[in-house]
């Protein structure tokens, strides 16, 4: 028998990733709210994978209690994802997919683009995504990766934070809105850039921004998480100085003051 995967949260994308393990051949333990992972590494096998699926606001903590036999085979999937996430917590070399998939319940996965993967287990998330016909690619190198994290968060951020502005699609936002589209993304890249502590490659950044946009032109922008992430951003742009101006707008406009 295989060795088994661990699932920690088993939400939609969770329960994904569950599938594609379980066609492998590989046995699945899911971890869920209440449950001691401490406790539950003593009963279960060594896993050939621990794939992290909380939300992006539960990884610290989560990252913070996993147990040690478990840390040197972390999965990670989350939005809002780069580097410093998990080097704060001392994971070395995760394995990391940016998720271009949705999946709601009811429905199948919703492909927008071919996943990204990097890391050690790159492998076996492809090959698990690929029983189930959701495409994905294996990246060469770490940045390769830190670029198509960027990439996804320029996409989320961008669309979430102008959305609140223009509502719509991204493929409307895009098209109709695209001053306000780009100067968000610039302010976003100052961010992204303060973040990962390098320069990146604007151009190729915005143009793959817009490759998603027209990928599923019809995707709506504003998700109840919206107005979250543009005090986030803000909170993070406090921390680095940066004036952020375009944004600062954004927020007197649409978030409510306490």
């Amino acid at each position: 028998m295989k060795r088994p995967v661990v699932i920690v949260g088993l939400g939609q994308m969770g329960g994904v990733f569950a599938r594609g393990f379980l066609r492998l051949g590989h046995p699945v333990y899911p971890i869920v709210r209440g449950m001691d992972m401490a406790i539950e590494a003593e009963q279960i096998p060594p896993p050939e994978l621990v794939l992290i699926a909380v939300p992006e606001d539960d990884l610290a903590p989560i990252l913070a209690a996993l147990p040690e036999p478990w840390r040197d085979r972390v999965a990670l999937l989350q939005n809002e994802l780069l580097p410093p996430d998990w080097e704060r917590q001392a994971l070395e070399n995760p394995t990391v997919i940016s998720v271009w998939f949705e999946k709601k319940p009811g429905q199948e996965a919703k492909v927008i683009l071919p996943s990204p993967i990097y890391g050690p287990q790159a492998q076996l998330l492809h090959d698990a995504l690929a029983t189930l016909d959701i495409p994905s690619v294996i990246l060469e190198d770490r940045q390769q990766l830190v670029f198509e994290l960027v990439r996804k968060n320029l996409y989320i951020l961008t669309s979430n934070i102008c959305g609140l502005e223009t509502g719509g699609t991204v493929g409307s936002l895009w098209e109709q809105h695209r001053a306000l589209a780009q100067d968000v993304a610039t302010e976003l890249l100052d961010i992204q850039e303060w973040l990962v502590g390098a320069p990146m490659d604007r151009p190729a950044l915005i143009q793959a921004m817009a490759a998603a946009f027209r990928a599923d032109p019809e995707h709506r922008c504003m998700g109840r998480s919206a107005p979250q992430r543009l005090r986030r951003t803000l909170q993070i742009a406090d921390r680095a100085g940066l004036p952020v101006a375009h944004l600062r707008e954004l927020a007197r406009a649409h978030l409510r003051t306490r």
